[in-house]
């Protein structure tokens, strides 16, 4: 696939003097090639014991005296009665504790291999794996506003991750490429990811065959073997609140557990809609959904790894839409947080959410808010970290990369405070005095170019020299920012033999159906 290969190997720019202190920090450890980082601040517990156990006992009686569907899967409706479960038709009522039994087989951290092992990560533990925003219908740039995605598109977008510091996994259906059929579009998103960048990506679950194809092309790249010890490939599923799983997604979440490779199980809860307006009553039912997802995957191949994710929303109430990055959704992520650890399972929680339909206050206002609940709650694998715009409808070019500034940011957040003798800095003390400054002394001199993280984006110049450079607002030096990084892009090296191997299988696929459009 050629799209969009003219700025792959374009020159490249000139770099400012900010650029040049960036790129030499990328060699000292500042943050750049880390393939994820390991936090060095502790989570954030909002609630009491008292209080967890009560969230707990509500999500147990929902379970037992509610129960959840699963819909036209008769394989998952036997593995539940053989779990001791109890079925009548496809409504399924879970004894307590039986779902808490089935998850003690799922393992507490793993590694998603990448093709390059530089860039394979590691998600559990006190591991933070940042990805960009999925699943958006549109796109939108400064320069040519609203548009549906195309398949253009989305391979610039896995450029721009590919090519930042600040992300440590390429993502998944980062946008849709409406232009490419339903039916086949999968085969090409995958096979850009595995084209276009070299860090870890996510296959696809719209239908059980189009996850069976998205883990067969990883084997193609990791070989049979590899594939079937090792986790290199994510499939996020959505339980259909309230209460419901779909064969859809039960069907892709089995392809994934037998395959060895890792289901994220997401509940998609608009407070209101698809769940209670009060924040604690949506926290319980969405670790009744994820708990009875997640467990799915260990009855069908126990020790699979899984992920328990989770998706928080409020919504207007007076007229009907979705809000994102609001503080209710906030706040519930952390007790998320603190529920998923003692299921000691790895977490996906939050992310870069806005309501907003331009790259501006309220986008990074918003998107802030709820990123930070990821970082402080403890999610391990931060889905939605970059473009997400509109209520998740849009994916925009000039927000990417103002989430991707943010990011770098909270890599010396999760970094925290270092305590050594260079820190303490108590000869700088003894060597400026009393009353001096310490602009010049040797301290400084020896720390300046690592001591502060230098932000590609935010303007810190005086307000006469900001307006002699034009007065650009953050959008307007986004927009040229993603410009150049696509520019600048260099594609990562692929073995031919496997190149061919991947566009063989695409085609072969492709040619065996017909084009479906919905």
């Amino acid at each position: 696939m050629e799209t969009a290969e003219t700025t792959t190997h374009a020159p490249r720019a000139a770099r400012s003097g900010r650029q040049a202190r960036q790129e030499e920090r990328s060699h000292k450890g500042a943050g750049h090639g880390r393939p994820y980082i390991l936090r060095n601040i502790p989570t954030y517990d909002v609630l009491s014991e008292d209080n967890l156990i009560r969230i707990e006992a509500a999500a147990d009686r929902i379970l037992a005296e509610t129960g959840i569907e699963f819909r036209d899967d008769p394989v998952a409706l036997d593995h539940w009665r053989r779990a001791g479960a109890e079925v009548r038709d496809q409504l399924v009522k879970f004894p307590p504790g039986l779902l808490r039994e089935v998850l003690k087989t799922a393992p507490a951290s793993f590694t998603q291999h990448a093709r390059n092992p530089a860039n394979s990560v590691q998600i559990g533990g006190k591991s933070v794996v940042f990805a960009p925003a999925y699943g958006s219908p549109f796109v939108m740039d400064l320069d040519n506003g609203r548009r549906f995605g195309t398949l253009e598109d989305f391979v610039n977008f896995i450029k721009l991750a590919q090519h930042s510091p600040w992300f440590h996994h390429s993502g998944g259906t980062i946008c849709e490429p409406t232009d490419v059929p339903v039916n086949k579009r999968h085969l090409d998103m995958v096979l850009s990811h595995l084209t276009y960048s070299d860090r870890c990506f996510m296959g696809s679950v719209t239908a059980e065959s189009r996850a069976e194809d998205s883990i067969e092309m990883a084997r193609i790249v990791f070989g049979r073997d590899f594939v079937g010890a090792n986790c290199v490939i994510l499939g996020n599923v959505n339980v259909n609140s309230p209460l419901v799983w779909d064969a859809t997604m039960t069907t892709s979440l089995r392809a994934y557990a037998r395959a060895n490779q890792a289901a994220v199980i997401v509940p998609f809860i608009l407070g209101g809609a698809m769940g209670p307006v009060t924040t604690a009553g949506a926290i319980a039912q969405s670790l009744a959904e994820t708990m009875a997802g997640c467990a799915l995957t260990q009855l069908e191949r126990p020790g699979a790894p899984v992920i328990f994710g989770n998706f928080l929303s409020s919504m207007s109430l007076r007229s009907g839409s979705p809000t994102f990055g609001t503080p209710e959704p906030a706040i519930g992520s952390m007790v998320i947080g603190q529920l998923a650890r003692r299921l000691n399972l790895p977490l996906r929680c939050s992310g870069n959410f806005t309501t907003s339909k331009l790259p501006d206050g309220q986008a990074m206002m918003e998107g802030t808010m709820s990123m930070l609940a990821a970082i402080q709650c403890g999610a391990n694998f931060i889905l939605h970290s970059a473009g997400f715009l509109d209520g998740l409808l849009s994916m925009s070019y000039e927000k990417f990369m103002l989430d991707a500034d943010l990011c770098g940011a909270l890599h010396t957040y999760l970094d925290g405070v270092k305590i050594d003798d260079n820190q303490l800095a108590v000869d700088a003390f003894a060597e400026v005095g009393p009353g001096n400054h310490f602009f010049g002394c040797s301290h400084t001199m020896a720390n300046y170019q690592t001591a502060f993280y230098d932000s590609a984006l935010s303007d810190n110049e005086p307000f006469e020299k900001w307006e002699a450079a034009g007065s650009t607002d953050a959008a307007t030096r986004a927009n040229k920012a993603w410009k150049l990084a696509l520019a600048e892009y260099q594609k990562p090296a692929l073995d031919e033999g496997i190149a061919e191997g991947l566009h063989d299988f695409v085609a072969r696929t492709k040619a065996a159906m017909p084009d479906a459009w919905y």
